[in-house]
């Protein structure tokens, strides 16, 4: 395959890990640490900060003073809100056992994985009532605060989720996944519209900046992507890879995170499928990732930025730092990030082929022959199509000569219904003259009878006397 001769895209497993080696999977918009490592890189950062204090040498206060005095009316303000989410400044203990809480945990414990209309039931009611007040105490005031930083909203949303997970803790870990993915859902939906691609960031500048970027590439070719994409005798609707195109389209549809991964996951799930139809060999993730690059650029996905950030910021931490799903979004992150720095080395192209391609002076030569594919394949079409015409005339006109012809025979049996009856009829008034001669020939037989009983009688007597002579 000519494929297999072109420099591929090359991310190792070990580049795909988090730089802290913790295990877990990493991420570009994280520099490479996992979202857990990323937090506390990023608190450890910004605590030094906090803690600065101006010098008392006589000196005015400088900039450094208003900062601090901003950091500490905000920690007042995150304090006073976990207050109304926790009813301290700190995170709950778990409840002491208790007749309610052993009904509630038994409730979640029977729960059946994607079950969220039964979390919602059990989550309503009385046994789950506390739990219940704090969901509802949260939305409300993360509503009234929306204008807070979209990095302050995300940091109280992941608190959140770990409180909530710890009246949990007897439970099974997977256990506890099922019942956070549930909240998650429950939290996120209905604050989709406050923090998704949020005034505070620069999100939509550079969703705009990715979908141009991705527009000017719609040159780019599998052959020079090194994708194993059938390159002949393939028509252009029998692209393998739309499947996987249309399921990172719907990710923007989505409002909880978990719905936009479960998107991802499909495209990539559709991805491995249309590479085991396309390639005789087994799917590598060399394959995958250019094919990913591929989609993306084919795809074009409304928000695409703006929807990785709002699963970076509100998803479940486990959901992207291991299993399937943080593996498919890892390479997502990465063939984004590919996508942002193409160049044409990249591609196996020079500078200037690179550059007449990005001016459009250029045209791939397999971007031709599909130009011409797709041409023969409108011409077959308009074929068909007169052919269907000429079809649903044909089968009009059989239509009509059939209508015609049920119409005679409906004609012929009403002829022949009522010779019928006509017929009936008739030999129905035969039979009543018949019958009624032969009750006439019964009246004069008893007559003849009659008349011939005297006559034998007479005779008898007349007979009589010849016998007594003798």
């Amino acid at each position: 395959m000519w494929a297999n001769k072109q420099r591929r895209i090359r991310v190792s497993q070990e580049e795909l890990l988090c730089k802290n080696a913790c295990g877990y999977y990493g991420n570009p918009v994280w520099q490479g640490y996992c979202s857990k490592c990323w937090r506390e890189k990023a608190r450890t950062a910004e605590a030094p900060r906090q803690d600065a204090r101006p010098s008392n040498d006589g000196t005015p206060p400088t900039f450094s003073k208003f900062e601090e005095k901003k950091s500490i009316e905000k920690g007042r303000r995150i304090n006073t809100m976990r207050r109304l989410f926790w009813g301290t400044s700190s995170p709950p203990k778990p409840l002491e056992s208790s007749e309610s809480q052993k009904k509630m945990l038994n409730a979640y414990q029977s729960l059946e994985p994607g079950d969220f209309t039964g979390f919602l039931k059990i989550l309503r009611s009385s046994p789950s009532q506390r739990l219940q007040s704090r969901c509802t105490a949260f939305l409300n005031t993360m509503e009234a605060y929306h204008d807070l930083p979209i990095q302050k909203q995300s940091d109280l949303v992941q608190d959140f989720y770990q409180s909530f997970a710890e009246y949990f803790m007897s439970f099974p870990e997977a256990q506890v996944t099922h019942i956070m993915e549930h909240v998650e859902k429950l939290i996120m939906t209905r604050l989709h519209k406050w923090v998704f691609c949020h005034d505070s960031c620069d999100d939509e500048q550079k969703d705009l900046a990715l979908q141009r970027r991705i527009r000017s590439l719609n040159w780019v070719t599998p052959q020079m992507l090194s994708v194993p994409f059938p390159d002949t005798n393939t028509p252009v609707t029998g692209d393998p890879f739309l499947p996987a195109i249309t399921a990172i389209i719907e990710m923007d549809a989505k409002r909880a995170p978990q719905d936009k991964l479960a998107c991802v996951s499909k495209c990539s799930q559709q991805i491995f499928e249309a590479l085991s139809l396309s390639n005789n060999e087994p799917a590598n993730a060399d394959d995958f990732l250019s094919s990913l690059v591929y989609v993306v650029l084919k795809a074009n996905p409304p928000r695409l930025h703006s929807n990785m950030q709002y699963v970076i910021r509100f998803g479940l931490p486990h959901s992207l730092m291991a299993g399937e799903s943080g593996y498919y979004f890892t390479n997502l992150s990465c063939a984004v990030a590919f996508i942002e720095k193409l160049d044409g080395p990249k591609l196996n192209l020079s500078a200037e082929e690179f550059e007449g391609y990005m001016l459009g002076q250029r045209a791939p030569s397999a971007l031709n022959r599909r130009q011409q594919v797709a041409s023969d394949a409108k011409q077959l079409l308009d074929e068909l199509t007169d052919r269907q015409e000429r079809l649903d005339q044909g089968v009009d006109a059989f239509s009509a000569q059939l209508q015609r012809w049920v119409q005679a025979v409906t004609s012929k049996l009403d002829d022949a219904g009522a010779q019928l009856v006509h017929v009936q009829k008739e030999i129905g008034a035969q039979a009543a003259v018949s019958q009624s001669a032969s009750s006439s020939t019964q009246d004069e037989s008893p007559q003849e009878d009659d008349e011939e009983q005297p006559v034998l009688v007479l005779n008898a007597l007349r007979e009589a006397p010849a016998d007594t002579d003798c």
